[in-house]
């Protein structure tokens, strides 16, 4: 609607220029907005005031010249008012509002869709916990936030891979090494004294018991550096499994896991490491290589290779955003907890030595959850290593309640999340709330059907939908395509949950006004088209997030 209206102005500016009544030839960028208040019309745009300037005209004189061409020439325009300084407020035709369910029934599931992407290779890489302990909600907001980012973009046009980078590589991998060692040979008898910067929780301990079940002492009788090595591997995998299997059960799926030890394995740190030298962004100094970040907004030059030869994290993020690159990544967005919000100018500064646009590398930053239980704040840790973990919040709620909640807020701003909440039944859930609006509009369907009505697709009289409610919720529907295009170029998928809970509120007013089976066929055969467009509106952007779109509440 927008666009058309928005072609609709540019071709009548244009016509201003070549009959003379505007001269400067300049055509402004044309926006168009929906207004704060309804009373301002369906949209409005500022061209009249970016024009002043390059006619030397008042805004509203151009305004006066712009409107007098529109005036009757489109069959999308009821009327047409000046405001202030110049503004130019739309009203547009019911007729042309109505349209919008047309476009719903014959799209379907493809309904809100667009092709703005134009196939663009994104790689969304997503949670990347370290295989040392289950996934935490922090993790799982990340996973949720990631998940819809890549729905949304694949939605709007894009060429969308899912990758989990596995940290396997480094210190903490030794660290869990050690640490299930430890509680083995505890188990097998031997006093051992547990160092505080090991793993705590209890997890480590089911490993180690797995280990003697299944290995008895075997690993009790070799070196320290070989029994590390080994509980080192066998920790990581069960862990990595484990970290799948909540991932799974949370409706998170990945195109790819990347093993980080596979850079080294392949040499592709050291290729790294010696392209960025030959062009002089790696120095050294006092015996260790520096990365010239600084060049790049960053506070100061980041080590790449200690004195001693052993490589920083830096080093493998060197390597890693190359080869997503060398993959054939247009763009790459890597989703990072908030605490990581240091490390965006020296990764931005990499792709630039990479010889890309800073642009090319996207970063979303998750900030943390506060746990909540009736509005009591929940211990999320303890000094013994326990904490919450995603698994045991979609146990306690649902996913679809998980990961609507997580998916409530922008994902920088700190999020409160209320188990109990999450688990109400009714309209203080805001998930329960979208989802009881689907399962009524077809709970209602079911109705129709046993009064002898049927829903029906064509020959529908749509001009009967003419009551305030039924026009607020076409005009809401209409509006999905661009909130869907939104927040999937601006990673905010918190637009989709904000807009999904206006649509239903839409249809919970209309609802509770309007009776939908009525004693006239053609008024009832209308409001049911109405409610088909609803609820594939509201199924659309509930699949969009992971959430189901139940038939039945």
């Amino acid at each position: 609607m927008k666009e058309q209206l928005r072609a609709c102005i540019l071709n009548e500016i244009e016509g201003c220029f070549a009959d003379g009544t505007l001269s400067s030839g300049i055509l402004p960028t044309i926006t168009v907005e929906k207004p704060a208040h309804a009373e301002h019309g369906d949209f409005a745009t500022n061209a009249a005031l970016q024009m002043a300037k390059a006619e030397r005209k008042a805004p509203r004189a151009i305004a006066e010249i712009i409107v007098s061409r529109l005036k009757g020439k489109s069959d999308l325009i009821e009327s047409v008012e000046i405001a202030g300084p110049g503004f130019i407020n739309f009203f547009l035709k019911p007729s042309a509002w109505r349209e919008t369910l047309n476009r719903i029934v014959s799209q379907g599931a493809e309904y809100g869709k667009s092709s703005v992407g134009a196939g663009k290779k994104v790689m969304v890489e997503f949670v990347s916990a370290n295989p040392t302990g289950p996934l935490h909600i922090g993790h799982g907001r990340g996973a949720a936030t990631g998940d819809a980012v890549a729905s949304l973009l694949k939605a709007a046009g894009f060429d969308v891979t899912r990758e989990y980078y596995i940290n396997d590589a480094g210190n903490q991998m030794n660290t869990l090494g050690l640490s299930v060692l430890l509680r083995y040979l505890e188990l097998l008898g031997e006093t051992t004294e547990f160092p505080a910067d090991c793993y705590q929780g209890d997890y480590i301990k089911d490993i180690a018991r797995d280990a003697v079940t299944k290995y008895a002492d075997k690993y009790q009788k070799v070196s320290r550096e070989e029994g590390v090595k080994f509980f080192a591997k066998l920790g990581g995998d069960l862990i990595l499994k484990g970290i799948d299997e909540d991932l799974q059960d949370f409706g998170v799926r990945f195109d790819n896991w990347f093993s980080e030890q596979s850079l080294f394995d392949e040499g592709k740190v050291d290729a790294a490491v010696k392209e960025m030298q030959g062009k002089g962004l790696i120095y050294e100094q006092e015996g260790a290589l520096w990365f010239k970040t600084t060049q790049f907004g960053d506070d100061k030059d980041r080590v790449v290779v200690r004195s001693n030869g052993v490589t920083t994290y830096f080093a493998s993020d060197i390597a890693y955003h190359r080869d997503k690159f060398a993959r054939g990544f247009d763009w790459a967005i890597d989703v990072w907890g908030a605490d990581h919000h240091g490390y965006v100018p020296r990764l931005k500064g990499i792709v630039q030595g990479l010889g890309r646009s800073a642009d090319d590398l996207g970063i979303i930053l998750v900030q943390l959850v506060a746990l909540l239980r009736d509005g009591v704040p929940v211990a999320m840790s303890t000094r013994s290593g326990e904490f919450v973990t995603l698994k045991e919040v979609v146990d306690e709620v649902g996913r679809d309640a998980a990961r609507f909640f997580f998916l409530m807020r922008r994902s920088d701003s700190q999020l409160d999340f209320d188990l109990e909440l999450a688990k109400r039944q009714s309209a203080d859930n805001p998930v329960y709330y979208v989802q009881y609006a689907h399962a009524r509009i077809k709970s209602i369907f079911e109705t129709a059907r046993e009064r002898g009505f049927e829903l029906k697709l064509d020959g529908v009289d749509l001009s009967l939908l003419d009551n305030a409610e039924e026009m607020d919720l076409v005009k809401k529907l209409s509006q999905y395509p661009e909130v869907l295009e939104s927040s999937a170029v601006n990673f905010e998928p918190h637009r989709i949950t904000y807009y999904l809970q206006e649509l239903a509120g839409g249809f919970h007013s209309f609802y509770n006004k309007s009776r939908v089976i009525t004693e006239e066929p053609a008024l009832t055969a209308a409001r049911l088209y109405l409610l088909h467009c609803v609820a594939i509106t509201l199924s659309n952007a509930l699949t969009l997030l992971g959430i189901s779109a139940p038939e039945r509440m």
